[in-house]
């Protein structure tokens, strides 16, 4: 029973540290690979086949309408790939509105639990608290390891295939958008892309369940080591793809705080958002 406690605890910072930080790692690494092997009809592989080079035609297509202006191409199927995203992530936000709801429900119920037991440090009580904290979990249908991480798992294909699309065709390279040039390193873009990073990690807090607010040193750990490394990695690489993951961010930020109102009920409105994402 410990032991199913203690991965309760931990499993939720350690998955959501997993899913934010290892793409940004693996992506780093194969970065020089990628940008020496160009896509096109006649690379082998299915993923590179069925996944990348239909990006790499729609990248160029969109480009093509923009009168080759390969970085507004890059921002419009950015928001593309989202909003095709998007009905995961509302299944996910509504499924994590319900564990709020159930929570706070819960909530006094557990207060109640700690209380009774806040005296007798015994090894007895504990094992008895914990089985009784189980209980109230079954009674009242909460399962703490109902994470709703699956739709973050399915959107990996498609977002590392755009990210391939983009390092792997050769014409984003030559071409310049704002101030920087999508082919070259930029020293501001990387900034503003871990700023994004950083604020959607705050967003995305306000829609946790209440029973994460016990992991704060956890996720406020995790909330500053993602838009470190992204920013870091962006340094290294083309200002294409600081400019897609920052486009990215800036339009999950918005999805959250919308999905949020909406699945949000009047009673739980106000209740159990991160310090801050209030006034969001």
């Amino acid at each position: 029973m410990k032991k199913i406690l203690l991965f309760q605890k931990w499993a939720k910072p350690i998955l959501v540290m997993l899913i934010g930080v290892i793409p940004i790692i693996v992506l780093s690494g194969c970065s020089t690979a990628s940008q020496s092997n160009s896509i096109n009809a006649d690379s082998a592989g299915v993923f590179n086949h069925f996944f990348i080079y239909p990006f790499s035609i729609l990248i160029k297509f969109f480009a093509n309408a923009f009168h080759g202006n390969y970085g507004l191409s890059i921002v419009l199927m950015t928001f593309i790939i989202r909003l095709a995203i998007m009905p995961l992530m509302m299944n996910q936000t509504k499924k994590q509105m319900d564990m709020k709801e159930k929570m706070a429900v819960l909530q006094p119920e557990l207060t109640a639990l700690k209380e009774k037991y806040k005296n007798d440090v015994s090894a007895d009580a504990k094992k008895q608290q914990q089985v009784e904290m189980m209980q109230l979990y079954q009674k009242h249908q909460f399962n703490p390891l109902n994470m709703g991480c699956l739709p973050m798992l399915l959107q990996w294909p498609i977002t590392l295939a755009f990210y391939y699309a983009i390092r792997r065709t050769p014409e984003i390279a030559a071409d310049d958008f704002l101030w920087f040039s999508l082919g070259k390193t930029d020293m501001i873009l990387p900034l503003i892309a871990a700023a994004v990073y950083y604020v959607q990690f705050r967003v995305s807090q306000s829609v946790s369940a209440q029973y994460q607010q016990n992991q704060n040193n956890q996720m406020a750990f995790i909330g500053l080591l993602s838009p470190i490394m992204m920013g870091v990695f962006s340094f290294q690489m083309p200002a294409a793809l600081p400019l897609y993951w920052a486009v990215g961010g800036i339009f999950i930020i918005v999805q959250t705080i919308i999905l949020n109102k909406m699945y949000t009920k009047p009673n739980v409105a106000s209740k159990n958002l991160p310090t801050g994402v209030e006034d969001l």
